[in-house]
């Protein structure tokens, strides 16, 4: 089959590999769509996914296909089945898989980021890491499923209630489903924080309330404009300092805070300790997708949420690096690989 091999940081190349063997418990899918990642950015430019990579290797761990072969004890796909792909394989051993963490397994395996995954004709996965879209879901559309799986996790982090403001900073491919997963869960007011107009306009097309430009205007006095008593919950989707320091400054008193952005390793942000504790601000971290990716796909499935205008470019497998490239621009949300285009 062909593959995008990533070798190394900063180097792509496609090359024809060996179709790898099928186990009893595992199936063969035809990749359809495979969507760029943050995290396939990170690894690119030299950093770690969620797990450690050894390269070569196929890269692509948001991504939907066809059940192509089955193995001997497979049940629950058949061959024709369209399915997204759960990425993360946890040990189901370790202590955090045990006490009900698994997102910080020990021994956590991720297809596509230490095991081939979407960047080729061809995946061989686990049963389990496959999950049924319905027959009527574009490829492209069943790919998001892996990122929406994540921010369904990051959503419920954020505990928004009912009436609740939230602002959510950045405009990508996440912010716009946190935006979309805001107004499900019944927020009132959706400030989306974004710089670049079309992010803005597919923002407030898709369900927020009020978009502004951090950059033309100070974030705080902006929000505090909207809601005077500042968001009650804040997500943050950029991963820069500058975005996390604007967390801090639209929060109101008691809000909920999600640093949800994969930063780079080492980078540190200063605290004002005495804002936390004065205004008893609640912060969390939120990593991966433990047990939403079926959360996901039902939502998918059922067209509750705006997909397709998220994903604005397409490359082949000759593209995967321009299409990393471009993933890092600012006029993209979600760029998608397509095996066989």
């Amino acid at each position: 089959m062909r593959a995008s091999l990533f070798l190394g940081p900063g180097e792509f190349e496609t090359e024809t590999i060996e179709d790898p063997a099928l186990l009893p418990d595992e199936i063969r899918v035809r990749n359809l769509a495979a969507g760029v990642c943050g995290t396939d950015i990170s690894i690119f430019q030299g950093g770690k996914g969620s797990a450690d990579v050894t390269p070569p290797i196929v890269l692509g761990h948001e991504y939907a296909g066809e059940v192509v072969e089955i193995g001997s004890a497979v049940t629950s796909v058949k061959v024709g089945d369209k399915v997204a792909i759960d990425p993360n394989i946890y040990c189901q051993k370790c202590y955090y898989c045990r006490s009900g963490k698994k997102q910080h397994c020990e021994n956590l395996t991720a297809i596509g980021v230490n095991r081939h995954g979407g960047f080729a004709e061809y995946s061989v996965v686990p049963e389990k890491q496959a999950f049924r879209l319905a027959d009527h879901v574009d490829p492209e559309v069943g790919a998001m499923a892996e990122p929406l799986a994540c921010c369904i996790h990051g959503v419920d982090l954020a505990q928004i209630e009912s009436g609740s403001s939230v602002c959510v900073i950045g405009g990508g491919a996440i912010g716009q489903l946190m935006v979309q997963l805001a107004k499900l869960a019944g927020a009132a007011t959706i400030i989306l924080s974004e710089p670049v107009a079309l992010r803005r306009e597919i923002g407030l097309a898709n369900g927020a309330n009020f978009a502004i430009n951090p950059f033309e205007e100070e974030p705080g006095q902006a929000v505090r404009r909207i809601v005077s008593r500042g968001a009650d919950v804040v997500i943050e989707c950029v991963g820069h300092p500058a975005a996390t320091r604007q967390a801090f400054e639209v929060a109101g008193k008691g809000a909920n805070i999600v640093l949800f952005s994969v930063p780079k390793p080492g980078v540190t942000f200063p605290l004002d300790l005495f804002s936390v504790f004065s205004k008893e601000l609640k912060i969390a971290g939120s990593f991966i997708n433990p047990d939403t990716q079926q959360r996901a796909v039902s939502l998918i499935n059922e067209n509750r949420l705006n997909i397709s205008p998220l994903i604005t470019h397409r490359y082949g497998l000759d593209g995967v690096q321009d299409a990393v490239l471009k993933q890092m621009e600012d006029d993209s949300i979600k760029v998608i690989v397509k095996p066989w285009s």
